[in-house]
């Protein structure tokens, strides 16, 4: 059995050229796959960054992830993933989609594998290193064919878009505060200090921003059954005090009535005792 290419035993490891790959059978080609290491070192890797970094990153996934299955579009969305192209060194992206794959769990992303690249890449940038995200990193994504790049600056509340055209970026330009992906048909802007996608006129929402809408539709409607209710109630105890209204006044008239016949009734008495005087 040959040994496994150079560049996958070399640290960081490399994935094959495609020529090596082509070359090898599907066991070697197994055995490649295992070899490559999911994890990645702290060296590759950025500093920790905070909740901020952390929250825009996993909302902007599941947002996508959720519209996405909505919409019967098979796509796969990863974040922090190491990336293998051929013969390139490794990344792992803070947000990346591949589309017409099939979905499902994965520990890294071998190109020569999966038989395609990345689609769309993200990078939420906060205490990191402005001069990668803005600048090695679109020259990178841009040579191994990324179709689409954008950066959040989430310190500056700023979008930076690149759409793939001729070999090379060219900057995606605003309209009316708006960034628009071709690749995921979708509209970017930033409301409220944070990352929002919209689809036309919609504004996509993730799963826990579904679930806050459905609660606060839930909390309404339940405060109008509230309502309606101690209107009934109130109207019903309304009703029964008028009930009880009129029971009273109808038995304070039948007793003025019997009070009267028999006050009228002693008249006619004594008429009559006084005639037979």
């Amino acid at each position: 059995m040959r040994s496994l290419p150079l560049s996958v035993t070399e640290f960081p490891p490399r994935a094959p050229s495609q020529a090596e790959w082509d070359a090898l059978s599907e066991d070697e080609r197994v055995r490649v796959i295992e070899a490559l290491p999911a994890w990645m070192s702290e060296a590759e890797l950025a500093p920790p960054e905070g909740d901020p970094h952390y929250l825009a990153c996993a909302t902007a996934r599941d947002t996508l992830e959720e519209y996405y299955s909505r919409v019967g579009r098979s796509v796969y969305v990863a974040s922090d993933l190491a990336v293998y192209y051929p013969q390139e060194r490794r990344f792992a992206p803070d947000l990346l989609l591949v589309f017409d794959v099939t979905p499902g769990p994965r520990e890294k992303w071998l190109v020569l594998a999966e038989g395609k690249g990345l689609d769309f890449v993200m990078e939420v940038l906060h205490h990191g290193d402005r001069a990668k995200d803005l600048g090695e990193n679109v020259k990178r994504y841009a040579r191994l064919g990324i179709p689409e790049y954008f950066v959040y600056d989430l310190g500056q509340q700023r979008l930076h878009g690149y759409h793939l055209a001729g070999g090379s970026y060219n900057r995606v330009v605003p309209q009316h505060g708006r960034y628009a992906s071709r690749v995921l048909g979708l509209d970017l802007t930033i409301e409220e200090n944070r990352l929002v996608f919209h689809h036309g006129s919609a504004t996509l929402l993730s799963p826990r921003g579904l679930l806050a809408q459905v609660q606060r539709a839930v909390d309404q409607m339940t405060t109008r059954l509230e309502a309606a209710e101690a209107a009934r109630l109130a109207e019903a105890a309304r009703a029964e005090a008028e009930a009880e209204a009129r029971v009273q006044a109808e038995a304070a008239a039948q007793a003025q009535a019997e009070q009267l016949a028999a006050a009228l009734a002693e008249i006619e008495r004594l008429k009559r005792a006084a005639e037979k005087k």
